[in-house]
């Protein structure tokens, strides 16, 4: 059964991005690779939360200072951790989850609906990325400085790990340094890799684009953004 105590691994600070966008990076058990949670506050007020990871006490009542938590996005399967532990700290939580990817994150907590149902306005919104099985998405956060692409396992941006586990990770699967497309996410989630990389190519384009965000770790900002997309389509085939 899927855990709901509150488990808080070691985490970072919460840090301010834009007017109505949070980043916060945590640990995993046992592994030196970090995950990233993403907060985007609505045009209405309330907050949409990417990707799960429970934080301390005080670090929590500051989340909860930014809006009312109204939407959890489970990007993946593999990203479902901390999932039960939200919905049960606010079951009011609409939970939002790739359409691919419903039936596993449903083993752990209740899906609410997919991406293409979620409730998109001006500040926020989700699509599918194509060529992954519908297994991965974008959500896109629209800030007074612009346009910032949050991501999950399509693109991994960070440095290689030395621990066992990070260097299986990193190293042999591929998944380092970056920005790249992994051989592990091309493996198990790619299904089309010209229409990832011209998907890729087409977020790179975006007029205003501020910022990318990934899951794993680091966060390219300005014209980083725009060349970390186009350097990890350029490990997908045309």
């Amino acid at each position: 059964m899927p855990s709901t105590d509150w488990h808080v691994l070691p985490h970072g600070s919460l840090q301010r991005l834009s007017e109505n966008l949070w980043w916060v990076e945590g640990s995993l058990q046992g592994m030196t690779l970090k995950r990233a949670m993403t907060v985007a506050r609505r045009t209405d007020g309330t907050l949409v939360i990417h990707n799960a990871v429970a934080l301390g006490d005080a670090a929590m009542r500051e989340l909860e200072a930014l809006g009312t938590p109204a939407c959890l996005v489970v990007p993946s399967p593999h990203h479902r951790l901390d999932a039960p532990r939200f919905k049960a700290r606010y079951p009011q939580l609409r939970v939002y989850t790739p359409r691919g990817a419903r039936k596993d994150v449903e083993k752990v907590v209740a899906v609410d609906g997919v991406y293409e149902n979620f409730p998109g306005d001006d500040a926020v919104r989700i699509e599918t990325l194509q060529g992954m099985k519908e297994k991965e998405g974008a959500m896109l956060v629209r800030s007074d400085d612009g346009t910032t692409v949050v991501l999950n396992d399509a693109v991994f941006n960070m440095d290689k790990k030395k621990d066992t586990l990070g260097y299986l990770f990193t190293t042999l699967m591929g998944s380092a340094p970056g920005p790249r497309v992994s051989r592990l996410a091309k493996l198990a989630l790619v299904s089309d890799q010209a229409a990832l990389r011209k998907d890729l190519e087409r977020l790179a384009e975006t007029p205003d684009l501020v910022r990318m965000i990934v899951a794993h770790e680091k966060v390219a900002h300005g014209p980083d953004a725009a060349s970390a997309l186009r350097e990890a389509a350029t490990y997908l085939r045309a």
